[in-house]
């Protein structure tokens, strides 16, 4: 098996850029926080991704020329039909994300099977054609369901950690564009009084030093050759002043002039293309190694 130290990112890129948005409309919050029902006041803080948040990371997107994937669950697909019409009219990606923004923690296998099945078939229904990427909005998914996504025709996921570089699920063959609480924004900037989120009330991080943050993060990934996987949320980064970050971090990757910005689908293919299996001692390894044993 070749090791990705011998593997060129496409047309001698050094590094990979991957930008996906969450389309929640308000459903997220509606998860995490289940008493902000009827508390319109601060639900119109999640809804505001939809009324100026997508339109802004689209302008975005295009100003700079990037594709980026967006996670979709069913109902945003069945309510918010035109803006997700929109985002296909762009170029972008849309992927799946439930059919609720479901915690997965709370589901047992048949209705973690159940709510893919109402996502997918309401965005397929949306899109014209099925979608091959998933991210559950929270929660862990169960036994035997990597394998039931690559049935219905999912070929990758990016909902779990643990690397810098995509890799292959051991339970399915799938392949994993591994996330980064860091490459966020939803950590720095998520907030609201009442109900709280999140709880505690940490401060809104300065604008300054987030950007600072990611910069520097987007220096490493690009001095070893890796892969960038940020996750955006329109209601959150798409504000008036936070898209100013966006935009500075993407003017600083322009500059460089060898980064591979790329679908998940596509760097989830060129992974696949290039790579028959996971490095001996790679923590989805141990991890199952571990696993078994304990059963």
């Amino acid at each position: 098996m070749t090791t990705h130290a011998t593997w060129p990112w496409p047309s001698g890129a050094r590094s990979a850029v991957i930008l996906t948005v969450d389309f929640n409309h308000d459903l997220g919050i509606r998860t995490q926080a289940p008493d902000i029902a009827g508390r319109d006041k601060s639900l119109s803080v999640w809804q505001y991704g939809t009324r100026r948040g997508v339109d802004r990371l689209l302008a975005t997107f295009a100003e700079f020329d990037v594709p980026a994937t967006w996670f979709v669950p069913g109902q945003v697909a069945r309510t918010h039909r035109e803006q997700v019409e929109s985002i296909v009219a762009a170029g972008h990606e849309i992927g799946l994300s439930g059919d609720a923004c479901e915690d997965f923690d709370t589901l047992d296998l048949a209705g973690q099977m159940q709510a893919f099945d109402r996502g997918h078939a309401a965005l397929s229904g949306v899109l014209g054609r099925a979608p091959t990427g998933f991210r559950p909005f929270t929660g862990n998914w169960a036994p035997g369901f990597a394998a039931y996504l690559h049935g219905q025709g999912i070929r990758w996921t990016s909902t779990w950690y643990g690397d810098d570089l995509p890799y292959h699920h051991h339970d399915a063959p799938l392949i994993e564009l591994p996330l980064h609480v860091e490459l966020e924004d939803e950590p720095y900037f998520a907030f609201n009084l009442a109900p709280p989120v999140p709880l505690g009330q940490s401060r809104i991080a300065s604008y300054r030093e987030v950007l600072g943050n990611w910069t520097r993060d987007f220096d490493g990934f690009h001095r070893f050759g890796l892969c960038f996987v940020m996750r955006l949320h329109p209601e959150i980064i798409g504000t008036a002043g936070r898209i100013g970050v966006l935009r500075s971090l993407l003017a600083t990757m322009r500059e460089r002039g060898d980064v591979w910005f790329a679908t998940g689908a596509q760097a989830a293919a060129w992974w696949r293309e290039r790579s028959s299996g996971n490095a001996p001692g790679h923590p989805v390894e141990v991890s199952e190694r571990h696993r078994s044993a304990i059963e």
